[in-house]
C-alpha cells in the first residue's frame, strides 16, 4: 500500500511538474516586459517571478496561485523609481512586505475583499491604458514618457512616421499573439507570449535587422544592497502603504477567483497574505519588484493541471535556474517585441465583461472615476478617488426610500415602502407620505430591511396624524407585531424589521390577511394572489425561471395524490425545475399489463424515463385519503360516480392487501394501514412497466415511497415491498 508521501510525490511528477513548465515559460516574457515597463532593471522581474513562486508558493494559503511582478503595479513603480531610485524603491518593497505581514498575522485579509469591485478593474484598465500607451511608443521606435497625455498627443505622429526594422519587429509580436488563439490545438500547447517572441526573435535573426538588444550579463549576479529612500518619510510611508495594500489586494482577489476554478482545497486568505509579504521581503533583499498574485499565471496553471502548490514552487525554481545559467539567451530577445507583449497586455486588461458587470449594479462611475483618475493624476489618486466616489453612492442608496401608492379592487390604498429607512431618508419618506389623501383607508407594506429611530418616529407621526383626520392604517401581518412593540417603547434588538419569511407565501389563503379580507370568490382570491407573488417572490425568483426556460432537467418523478393538503414542493422542500409531478386520485399506477390501463400515467412514467432520464421515483400517500376510504367503504360510496369508481379499480390490490391483515375495515386504524399499503402496491405496480424494472435491476433507477401523515405535518419512508416484483409485462 502506497504511504502518503509516495502518493503526493506521484500527484507532483504526474501534474504539478508538467504545470509547473508551462507557468514558467508564460512567466519569464511577462517578468521581463512588466520590469521594462517599471524602468526597473530587467533582471529584477526574473528576481521577483523566482521569489514569489518559490516563498509565496511555499508560504502562501492557495494550493495553486502563482505569484509575481504585476502589470498592475507597473505605474506605481514606474514613479517609486523615477522618484527614489531602483535601490530605493527595493527597500519600499522590503517594507511593504512587513506591513503584509502584520496584517496578515491580524487577520486582516477580508478587508482587503470589501474594496468594490468596480474600483479594481476601473484601475486595471486606466493601468492597462498606460502601458499600451507608454510601450507603443517603443513599438514605433521612440521612447516612452513619463506623462500620458505626452504619449497620446504623439502618438499620430509617430504612426504616421512608423519605419523600419523596430517597427516590424513590433507589428510581427502583436499579429502572432493575436492569431496564435486559431492555431492548431497542440500549436496551442506552446504560450503565445513566448511563441510571439521567439518568432520575432527568430525572424530579426534570419534577416538582419537592426533592433534593440537586451543584455543581462551579470545581471542577476551584480546585487546591491537596497538603500534608504532619501526624501519627505511621510510620502514614502504612503508608497508603502499603496504597495502593501494594492499588490495584497489584488493577490487576495486572485485567491478568491482562483479557488472558483479548481476542486482543490479553499485558500486561506490571511495565510495568503503573510506568504506575499514574505515573499516581498525576499525579492526587494534580492533586487527584485514587488510581488502579488498574478490572474494570467494562476489560472494558466490551472489549466495545464496544477494539483498542488508544488507548481508554483516548481516554476519559481525553472526561472532561477534560467536566470542563472541561460541569461545570455535574452540577448536574442528584442526589446521592441517585449513593448509589442506588454501594448497586447494592456489592451487585454480593458475587458468589455467588467463593464457589463459594473453596469448592471449601477456602478459605471466608479468604475470610470477610477480610470479617468487613474489615467489622467495617478494611480493612488485614482484608487481613492473611486473608493471615495463608491462611499458616497453606498450612503446615496441608505437615503433611497420609495413610497408606491396603488387602489387595492376593495377600495384601500395599497402602499409599499422600500428601501432602507434611516434619518437620512426622513425627508424623503415624509414627502411621499404627505402624498396619501387624508381619511383614507391604507394597507400598508413595510418592505424594508433596517429602520432607524428618526424614520420609525417620522412613520408614526403620519400615522397619529392620518388616524386623527379619520383615515384607517392596517401594517402587513409580517411587521405589524414588531411595529407595536417599537411604538411602544419596548426596546428592539436588531433595531431592524423581520425579514420575509421564505415560507410566507406557502400559507394558506386563509392566513394570508391581505388576500383574505373583502375577499369573496375564488377567482379573486386568485388573481390577488398573483399580484403577491408578482411583487414578492417574482423578482426573486426571475433568475431562476430565466435559466429553466431553456429546459427542464427534473431528477425525480413524483406520483402523488390530487388532495389540495399535500403540496409535493413543500414537503420535499424542492423548487421549480426539481421534481416531474403526477397527481391523481389516490396516487395510483394502473398495471402496465392492466385491460384498463390508464394512458396519462403511462404517459407521464415513459416521458419521464425515457426523455427526462430521471433517477428516482416516488410514490407519495398520505394520511386520511379520501380515496382509500373509499375502498373501505365499498361500491356503495362511489354510487352515482362512474368515473371515480372506474378509476379507483386501480386500487382493489391495495385493497386485498388489507384483507390478509387484522384490522377492523371500519376503523380508522385500517385506513391509516391502507394508505401505506396503498404505496407499496403502486411501487410494485410500477416494476410491471418493462423500462422500469430493467432500469431498477441496473441500479440506474431508484423506487422511493414516501407517507405524510397530515395532522403532525411529517414525511415518512415507507419501506419497499417485502415481497419480490412482479413480473413486468413487455408493454
Amino acid at each position: 500500500m502506497k504511504t502518503i508521501t509516495e502518493s503526493s510525490m506521484i500527484t507532483t511528477l504526474r501534474h504539478d511538474l508538467p504545470a509547473s513548465l508551462v507557468v514558467f515559460l508564460v512567466a519569464v516574457p511577462l517578468s521581463l516586459g512588466i520590469a521594462m515597463a517599471a524602468g526597473a532593471p530587467l533582471a529584477s522581474g526574473l528576481i521577483a517571478a523566482a521569489a514569489g513562486g518559490i516563498v509565496a508558493g511555499w508560504l502562501g494559503g492557495s494550493a495553486v496561485q502563482v505569484s509575481g511582478p504585476t502589470a498592475s503595479l507597473t505605474l506605481m513603480i514606474a514613479g517609486l523609481v523615477h522618484t527614489y531610485g531602483w535601490r530605493a524603491t527595493c527597500f519600499i518593497t522590503i517594507l511593504a512586505g512587513l506591513v503584509q505581514l502584520v496584517l496578515g498575522a491580524f487577520k486582516a485579509a477580508r478587508a482587503a475583499l470589501a474594496v468594490s469591485p468596480a474600483v479594481v478593474h476601473g484601475m486595471l484598465t486606466g493601468v492597462g491604458i498606460i502601458i499600451a500607451l507608454a510601450q507603443l511608443r517603443v513599438v514605433l521606435g521612440g521612447d516612452p514618457q513619463h506623462s500620458t497625455w505626452v504619449n497620446l498627443i504623439e502618438l499620430p505622429g509617430q504612426i504616421i512616421d512608423a519605419h523600419g526594422h523596430k517597427v516590424m519587429v513590433g507589428v510581427l509580436t502583436i499579429t502572432v499573439l493575436l492569431l496564435w488563439g486559431r492555431a492548431p490545438r497542440h500549436v496551442r500547447a506552446i504560450p503565445a507570449p513566448l511563441a510571439a517572441l521567439v518568432v520575432a526573435a527568430c525572424t530579426a535573426w534570419a534577416f538582419g535587422w537592426d533592433v534593440t538588444r537586451i543584455d543581462l550579463s551579470g545581471a542577476i549576479t551584480a546585487w546591491a544592497s537596497p538603500e534608504l529612500p532619501q526624501g519627505d518619510w511621510q510620502l514614502v510611508a504612503v508608497g508603502v502603504l499603496l504597495v502593501a495594500l494594492l499588490a495584497g489586494a489584488e493577490s487576495l482577489l486572485c485567491c478568491v477567483a482562483t479557488d472558483a476554478t479548481h476542486p482543490g482545497p479553499r485558500a486561506d486568505l490571511d495565510r495568503e497574505l503573510s506568504g506575499q509579504g514574505a515573499a516581498n521581503i525576499v525579492s526587494g533583499l534580492l533586487g527584485g519588484l514587488p510581488v502579488a498574485g498574478v490572474i494570467v499565471r494562476s489560472t494558466t496553471n490551472v489549466r495545464a493541471g496544477a494539483r498542488s502548490r508544488w507548481s508554483a514552487i516548481l516554476h519559481g525554481v525553472w526561472v532561477l535556474l534560467f536566470a542563472l545559467c541561460l541569461g545570455w539567451t535574452i540577448k536574442l530577445i528584442p526589446m521592441e517585441a517585449l513593448a509589442a507583449l506588454l501594448v497586447f497586455i494592456g489592451i487585454r486588461t480593458i475587458s468589455l465583461g467588467h463593464v457589463r458587470k459594473v453596469h448592471g449594479h449601477n456602478e459605471v462611475p466608479v468604475y470610470l472615476v477610477t480610470m479617468v483618475g487613474v489615467i489622467a493624476v495617478g494611480l493612488a489618486e485614482g484608487v481613492l478617488a473611486g473608493l471615495a466616489l463608491a462611499a458616497l453612492l453606498a450612503l446615496r442608496r441608505l437615503t433611497r426610500v420609495t413610497v408606491d401608492k396603488r387602489p387595492a379592487p376593495d377600495g384601500r390604498l395599497h402602499a409599499t415602502i422600500s428601501g432602507s429607512l434611516t434619518f437620512l431618508g426622513v425627508p424623503r419618506l415624509t414627502q411621499e407620505l404627505r402624498t396619501i389623501p387624508a381619511g383614507a383607508d391604507v394597507e400598508l407594506d413595510l418592505n424594508i430591511d433596517f429602520m432607524d429611530y428618526a424614520a420609525f418616529e417620522a412613520l408614526h407621526s403620519w400615522r397619529l396624524d392620518h388616524e386623527r383626520l379619520g383615515g384607517t392604517l392596517t401594517i402587513d401581518e409580517l411587521h405589524d407585531e414588531w411595529y407595536t412593540m417599537a411604538a411602544s417603547g419596548a426596546r428592539m434588538f436588531p433595531a431592524k424589521s423581520p425579514p420575509k419569511a421564505a415560507h410566507h407565501w406557502r400559507l394558506p389563503w386563509t392566513h394570508h390577511r391581505r388576500l383574505a379580507t373583502g375577499t369573496t370568490a375564488g377567482q379573486c382570491q386568485l388573481t390577488r394572489g398573483a399580484d403577491e407573488f408578482h411583487q414578492h417572490l417574482a423578482p426573486l425568483m426571475r433568475p431562476v425561471f430565466t435559466e429553466l426556460a431553456r429546459a427542464q432537467q427534473p431528477s425525480h418523478l413524483f406520483i402523488t395524490c390530487a388532495d389540495s393538503r399535500v403540496v409535493p414542493s413543500l414537503i420535499t422542500s424542492s423548487g421549480p425545475g426539481d421534481l416531474f409531478t403526477v397527481r391523481n386520485v389516490g396516487n395510483l399506477v394502473p398495471r402496465a399489463n392492466s385491460g384498463t390501463a390508464d394512458n396519462s400515467v403511462a404517459a407521464a412514467i415513459e416521458y419521464a424515463t425515457r426523455i427526462l432520464d430521471v433517477r428516482t421515483i416516488t410514490v407519495c400517500g398520505h394520511s386520511g385519503c379520501g380515496a382509500m376510504a373509499a375502498l373501505l367503504s365499498g361500491p356503495q360510496a362511489m354510487s352515482g360516480l362512474p368515473e371515480l369508481d372506474r378509476w379507483l379499480r386501480h386500487g382493489d390490490s391495495s385493497l386485498a392487501r388489507l384483507g390478509g391483515h387484522d384490522h377492523d375495515l371500519h376503523s380508522g386504524d385500517a385506513l391509516d394501514e391502507l394508505c401505506r399499503l396503498n404505496i407499496q402496491q403502486q411501487l410494485e405496480n410500477l416494476r410491471t412497466y418493462s423500462r422500469i424494472d430493467e432500469r431498477v435491476r441496473a441500479g440506474q433507477l431508484k423506487l422511493v415511497g414516501l407517507y405524510f401523515d397530515i395532522a403532525s405535518a411529517r414525511v415518512h419512508v415507507v419501506p419497499s415491498p417485502a415481497s419480490s416484483a412482479p413480473e413486468p409485462s413487455q408493454a
